[in-house]
């Protein structure tokens, strides 16, 4: 009894003229951009959040602190 084996491959192939289309290179485009802007979003969300306003003072800002606790800053 001899048994035939049948070879499926491990993922989908496509035909090489496909990946060659102009279609598959804009939605690959597509799919590179849409990648890069998520990974910034999400790092953006990891990050604290920028206050200019701690960097810069303003005319109408203290330059010293005037409450009773000294080790406050505002």
């Amino acid at each position: 009894m001899t048994s035939t084996a049948v070879v499926v491959p491990a993922g989908l192939l496509f035909p090489e003229s496909l990946l060659h289309s102009h279609w598959f290179a804009i939605l690959a485009t597509f799919v590179a951009i849409n990648t890069v802007m998520y990974a910034a979003l999400a790092v953006a969300k990891i990050l604290p959040k920028v206050n200019p306003s701690d960097w810069i003072r303003t005319r109408s800002e203290r330059s010293e602190t005037r409450s009773i606790d000294p080790g406050s800053s505002r």
